[in-house]
């Protein structure tokens, strides 16, 4: 009885929206919309076509405690409905180039 109990629990916390993150497109929302959602769920997928016509997609973040350990939160700029809009992803700490000093930066 408490091994069937562990795995219905198990299974419940799997399937939980808190584990799921947002698939949204860009081109759909204003900068500010894109924004705010990153902010408010901590992170989401944004997913465009390139002007070639090719699929993009990233995984953008409120700041770098959405990131793994030897990441941090740096801006790039995605294409939304109504301009070009900064936003946070992780990037690599390798990237900094011999920079000790790591951003902290925040949505």
């Amino acid at each position: 009885m408490h091994k069937k109990s562990v795995i219905v629990i198990a299974i419940l916390l799997a399937a939980s929206p808190a584990a799921a993150i947002s698939r949204l497109s860009p081109l759909k929302i204003t900068c500010d919309q894109a924004r705010a959602a990153v902010h408010d769920q901590g992170a989401v997928i944004f997913r465009w076509t390139s002007p070639r016509g090719l699929p993009l997609y990233d995984r953008f973040v409120r700041n770098s405690r959405y990131c793994d350990a030897n990441e941090y939160a740096e801006w790039k700029r995605v294409p939304t409905r109504d301009r070009s809009c900064p936003v946070l992803f992780c990037e690599n700490v390798d990237r900094l180039d011999g920079n000790f000093i790591i951003p902290d930066n925040s949505l």
